[in-house]
């Protein structure tokens, strides 16, 4: 049953209902954005293709999140909150259900797209939610009712879906999401409350398409790429398109009075580096290991699906630590020391994941990937914080959306570029089947990556962040 709604001393009343309803959708949303790597063998089997084609159904959702998340303001001003959002957990529902039915990939390619478009929604609509309907002394405590989901999901996920995937059908990872969604779209007609929809700034049109063409077709050309299957030639054509597309996108948000996405934040150094540049270089390499390692379990190790979730968990479980004491480290030695420290630790636990096999003691597995979730969480927290640490007030939405597409198109590219470098190593050595060799050198080309990152981070000041870290 629904908590009550409590009354404050000033008279204003503040509801629990509507921010642990919104955290059960943010909880759905990246349950879902998690749970589906550990599945692929199994999903690829089962419609017949190649595992490498199917990174695609993980790129596809990605990228709808991202193109799609810089309208939602804009949605939610023209169309009103509650119905937006009830809209989006209705479309995620009916998205999931279509993925748990899909006959081939090409449908499961299309549920994917529409199932990351409403994930788009579903968490900035939900937030701006949450924030009309708190006091402003209590939105503390709403906050951190939905920031819940972002912590416990990821965990979750990868041993959940090994779960069902070993023990019944990859099918019921989405289709748990049907009684799931259709309770949740009850839940916000019935309790959230109605507001008056507000007239929003004209639709920059032009900015969406750019964006939408050149992410699309980039992270497509990456897949052909990576499928390779006499289709590199197409790819590489796609690849120059969106890097085409994403320079007249660039050139459009300069020029135009009220674009899309806002570049201004760009030109703060901590905002430029921490989420365009370095921070963004790190982003990718950090985001290739949970594609990669759940694959390597089962099709380098001979792992079952349930196990190899079972051992990205303990990667997740690091991740999860280090919340705790991220804030303390910071404080005492500032953000260049440990964006600096942690990246050359996340480098060698990169590369040490690639020294993994069958072959190695069970503990030091597990120590390995514990490590590398330290340092995963403490690379995005830190980017994520020192991002706004310069940032003007009056950019800071704008700041706030460029970051938030900046993180997703970091996944989408992550997995995008494992899949390149595994097609690459196994034609490399002339394999029929990936093999546990081309996990291995896919992680030493990502620890290569981070390494670059942390080089190029190496330019923040070294009072970087000083007012945020409580340092001189």
């Amino acid at each position: 049953m629904l908590p009550r709604a409590t009354v404050d001393e000033g008279g204003a009343t503040f509801s629990r209902r509507v921010p642990l309803i919104v955290a059960a959708a943010f909880f759905m949303e990246m349950l879902d954005s998690t749970i589906v790597a550990t599945a692929l063998p199994a999903i690829a089997q089962s419609l017949g293709e190649p595992t490498l084609r199917l990174t695609s159904s993980i790129t596809v959702y990605l990228v709808a999140m991202t193109v799609f998340v810089p309208a939602a303001g804009w949605a939610s001003a023209r169309f009103g909150g509650r119905n937006l959002f009830a809209a989006a957990v209705g479309t995620f529902t009916l998205a999931s259900l279509l993925c748990g039915l899909s006959p081939n990939l090409y449908a499961l390619l299309g549920a994917r797209l529409l199932q990351g478009a409403a994930a788009a929604f579903m968490s900035p609509v939900g937030r701006l939610v949450v924030l009309r309907e708190a006091p402003k002394h209590r939105i503390i405590d709403a906050i951190a009712l939905i920031v819940w989901p972002a912590l416990i999901a990821p965990v979750i996920g990868p041993p959940l879906g090994g779960f069902i995937t070993t023990y019944a059908s990859w099918r019921w990872i989405f289709l748990i999401n049907v009684p799931l969604g259709i309770l949740g779209v009850l839940l916000v007609l019935r309790f959230v409350p109605k507001h008056e929809k507000e007239t929003p700034a004209r639709f920059d049109a032009r900015g969406f398409a750019l964006t939408a063409v050149a992410l699309a077709t980039l992270i497509h050309g990456l897949a052909q790429v990576a499928a390779r299957e006499g289709s590199e030639m197409a790819g590489g054509v796609y690849i120059l398109i969106g890097i085409a597309a994403g320079f007249v996108a660039v050139r459009h948000a300069l020029s135009h009075p009220s674009p899309m996405l806002d570049l201004s934040a760009v030109r703060v150094p901590t905002f430029a580096l921490s989420t365009i540049s370095a921070g963004l270089l790190a982003r990718i390499a950090i985001n290739m290991t949970p594609f990669l390692l759940p694959l390597m379990f089962q099709i380098g190790f001979g792992a079952t699906a349930f196990e190899a979730g079972m051992m990205l968990l303990v990667y997740m479980a690091g991740n999860l630590a280090m919340k705790s004491a991220t804030t303390r480290i910071l404080h005492r030695y500032g953000f260049r020391n440990v964006l600096t420290v942690n990246g050359v630790l996340c480098t060698l636990a990169l590369v040490a994941c690639g020294w993994l096999s069958p072959s190695a003691p069970v503990a030091a597995i597990y120590v390995v990937l514990f490590a590398a979730g330290l340092t995963r969480s403490m690379n995005f927290t830190c980017t994520a914080t020192l991002a706004f640490a310069d940032v003007p007030g009056e950019l800071r939405p704008g700041a706030t959306t460029l970051a938030s597409m900046a993180q997703q198109t970091a996944g989408a590219l992550g997995v995008a570029l494992a899949a390149v470098a595994l097609g690459a190593f196994q034609a490399t050595r002339g394999g029929a089947q990936l093999a546990l060799p081309d996990f291995q050198h896919a992680l030493f080309a990502a620890g290569g990556l981070m390494a670059l990152a942390v080089i190029w981070m190496l330019r923040l000041p070294p009072n970087a962040g000083a007012e945020l870290s409580r340092r001189p």
